[in-house]
């Protein structure tokens, strides 16, 4: 039922590229159209369907505008990032579809949607503590794999809630590759524009733009006391002020009341020791220094008991202080070239501009930015 072909989408970088090529006709036939009764989701780059083969598979078909430049870069950089990947934290993708001016990435298909959609409490599903206590270790081998495990190392850049998909057993998977970047060894930090979302992303990489592995520590660490707390990176309070959800941990921890962000669904049954873990695990990761911060590799060895956790706490001001967000939230309502990109989940009329759809977007409004901020600045 399938072809394979060099892969070739008519650009340099996807060049010998092996994967499975599908036809137009085979996935229009999968999805019935893209009618919209299988939409799961839609993004800034278009839409996700549900999908089934002739052979019974079912798959999710992400599909792409091929008018723009932008979206073909995801397209080719996430087919080559994920093409050869195999790890049972990560996403599998099936192939690709190159026809009638559309890009389509087909994948496997994830029951349970996204862990963002699970936590909101906008599903079904309820996660007891076992089952988040699994997910968090699953996302930290998924990672760890990414920067030492694949013959191929990389900086995903986006790890997030809506970036996490959860399948029928609820074993966590990344999904979303469109923004990964290779990193050399031999190199500190890989040189790149800035992309990503607003309050997953290291602050060494939003401010200077140094990119290493340890900002997706940082972002993991940030989704570990989502996991942990049951609540976004960010709340609303009634003065419209955002206050970050590491902050308010390290501020909790200082009054020795942290046990107070455990989420209150959980209605007292959870592991105290393994969620005291988890909670310390998620303070180490997001450390402000980098170089405080734990692989990710260690932070798997955290979480399963193997490893002590260093006590290294920042400073609560650094996340309201030092992050100016209404600066990163700055955007190019023209469309122009600009030197950053950042996805912001509570934006709602902001352009599209580098990252790809989540493949079930809770979000539907959450995009990139086109920044005008000027990030130039000397190393860390």
């Amino acid at each position: 039922m399938l072809r394979k072909d060099a892969g070739e989408i008519g650009t340099q970088e996807n060049e010998g590229l092996q994967t499975v090529c599908f036809t137009w006709r085979q996935l229009q036939a999968a999805t019935n159209n893209f009618d919209e009764a299988n939409k799961l989701g839609e993004g800034g780059f278009g839409s996700v369907f549900k999908g089934e083969l002739s052979d019974g598979t079912i798959i999710a078909v992400k599909q792409l505008s091929s008018k723009s430049c932008q979206g073909n870069r995801e397209f080719v950089n996430e087919i080559g990032m994920i093409s050869g990947l195999n790890h049972s934290n990560l996403v599998k993708l099936y192939g690709c579809c190159v026809e009638k001016n559309e890009l389509l990435l087909v994948y496997e298909y994830m029951e349970n949607n996204s862990l963002a959609l699970a936590l909101s409490g906008k599903s079904s599903l309820k996660l007891d503590w076992a089952t988040r206590q699994k997910i968090c270790v699953g996302i930290a081998r998924g990672i760890d794999f990414l920067h030492q495990g694949s013959m191929i190392r990389m900086v995903h850049r986006d790890i997030k809630t809506t970036n996490v998909l959860l399948d029928a057993d609820l074993n966590a998977k990344i999904s979303d590759f469109g923004l990964a970047r290779l990193h050399e060894a031999e190199h500190t930090h890989i040189s790149t524009r800035i992309a990503g979302t607003i309050g997953y992303m290291a602050p060494e990489y939003a401010l200077y733009g140094q990119l290493t592995e340890k900002a997706d520590v940082f972002s993991f660490g940030v989704v570990a006391m989502e996991i942990v707390s049951g609540k976004s990176n960010m709340k609303q309070t009634e003065s419209s002020d955002h206050i970050w959800l590491i902050n308010w941990a390290l501020t909790l921890q200082q009054t020795g009341d942290i046990m107070d962000i455990i989420d209150p669904v959980l209605e007292g049954e959870f592991n105290r020791k393994e969620a005291e873990m988890m909670i310390k695990v998620a303070l180490v990761c997001t450390n402000s220094s980098p170089l405080s911060r734990p692989t990710m590799s260690e932070a798997v060895q955290m979480l399963e008991g193997e490893t002590e956790i260093t006590q290294v706490l920042s400073d609560p001001g650094l996340y309201g202080n030092d992050w100016n967000i209404s600066k990163l939230r700055g955007t190019d309502t023209h469309g122009s070239s600009s030197t950053s990109g950042l996805t912001d989940q509570t934006a709602t009329t902001m352009k599209s501009s580098v990252s790809g759809a989540n493949l079930y977007p809770l979000y539907p409004e959450s995009m990139i930015l086109n920044s005008t901020v000027d990030f130039s600045s000397p190393s860390l």
